[in-house]
């Protein structure tokens, strides 16, 4: 049976009707702020119009206080790079627990020289007597003691132990080591020990890594020149290279080296940093940041040709390759913070030295320095004398019509 509508039916269709177009317009708006959030994850392609276009066009207008800013920065860290310290840490410096850490403990306490710890091994040869030495070296100043025991002999060879008066690692010991190899001159003896192996290692490698540098700085050269057909810009990323390895360097000496932050990986200041952990910090960084800059000057130069707009190229260089760098260098970044929970402080150093480079290197260096310079050098980052493309052998067809009225 059905009821006719009454006074209550129309009341409730009249508020329905009212109510609707509130509820209509709460569900527009929930759709639209969606919308909202959606397109701002979404890249439509035009990278020009995002954060990093934003920021390539704040650059090109005011590129001096951005390129001040930048190599301010660099310079803080630069300088306090110059002060590593490529060595073996001392041994009072080791972090950790256990019998070994408690018996160093034992021996300072007991005023005994951290040099037992890393005596120098003198090899006495071809049958002489290792007493006279072992003597000789005692009055060597530096040298806290001397032994050569009569059954530490095997033929004709014959060891005597050495005692320096500070750690092995000190900052004092090559002069004591310089002063045994003066000592043992017109003797059988010959130095050897951890000590001395270290600071062989270390001028063996460091004596020679100016001409290794020197040969992969001008291969470097040589290379981006032929790719971007620029001098200038060859010159200027093997030099902003350089300037970021000084500035992970620096970040690795103030937090290790000096202490300043090492407590949060359990670690005190170690007052050096292994011979071999800066090397490795140069062959990471050197070719990881040329990568970024190759990406991003690739970039440049292609928008310049297209252009021949240096501001334009620096813009669409810059918005179509910033979220590639800084993402791929996020990663990197927690990829090697995570290496740096491993146990054992060397590779914490390496680690944090990496992760910290590689950020400082995609933020400071390619978002601002690069970006800024350019648009300081204006024209003169496209130049590229003739002769320098007969050695380089560019061909002519290379050559656009934007390059020539740089």
């Amino acid at each position: 049976m059905i009821r006719p509508a009454g006074p209550a039916d129309d009341e409730m269709t009249r508020i329905g009707s009212e109510a609707s177009p509130r509820a209509n317009g709460q569900r527009r708006r929930h759709q639209r702020a969606r919308q909202s959030a959606s397109q701002r994850l979404i890249d439509r392609g035009h990278p020009e119009e995002g954060a990093w276009g934003r920021w390539a066009r704040f650059v090109n207008q005011r590129p001096l206080p951005v390129a001040l800013a930048g190599i301010v920065i660099v310079a803080v860290f630069a300088t306090i790079g110059t002060q590593l310290n490529p060595n073996e840490a001392q041994l009072k410096s080791f972090p950790g627990a256990g019998d070994a850490i408690a018996g160093r403990g034992q021996l300072a306490v007991a005023g005994i020289t951290p040099g037992v710890m890393k005596p120098f091994d003198v090899l006495v040869e071809g049958g002489a007597d290792a007493a006279p030495i072992a003597a000789k070296l005692r009055t060597v100043p530096g040298i806290a003691g001397a032994a050569a025991p009569a059954d530490w002999r095997s033929g004709c060879d014959s060891i005597v132990e050495t005692f320096p008066a500070v750690d092995g690692a000190a900052g004092g010991i090559q002069h004591t080591i310089d002063n045994v190899h003066r000592a043992l001159e017109q003797t059988k003896g010959t130095l050897g020990g951890t000590a001395a192996a270290d600071r062989d290692f270390v001028h063996a490698v460091y004596g020679n890594f100016p001409y290794v540098l020197a040969f992969v700085i001008v291969l470097t050269l040589i290379l981006l020149a032929r790719a971007f057909r620029s001098i200038v810009l060859a010159f200027k990323a093997a030099l902003l290279n350089l300037v970021s390895l000084a500035a992970a360097f620096g970040i690795v000496v103030f937090i290790f080296q000096n202490g300043h932050g090492s407590s949060l990986w359990n670690i005190d200041a170690v007052h050096a940093i292994n011979a071999w952990i800066p090397l490795m910090i140069f062959a990471f960084l050197y070719g990881l940041s040329m990568d970024y800059e190759v990406f991003m000057l690739t970039r440049m130069r292609e928008a310049y040709d297209e252009t021949g707009s240096t501001e334009r190229a620096i813009e669409l260089g810059l918005a179509r390759t910033g979220k590639l760098v800084t993402s791929a260098a996020l990663i990197l970044m927690f990829a090697f913070l995570v290496l740096s929970s491993s146990p054992g402080f060397e590779v914490k150093e390496l680690a944090i030295g990496l992760a910290a480079g590689i950020i400082f290197d995609a933020t400071v260096i390619r978002a601002l320095l690069v970006p800024a310079l350019m648009r300081l050098l204006g024209n003169a980052n496209w130049w590229m004398p003739a002769w320098t493309r007969a050695v380089l052998r560019i061909r002519e067809r290379q050559r656009d019509l934007a390059t020539e009225r740089a």
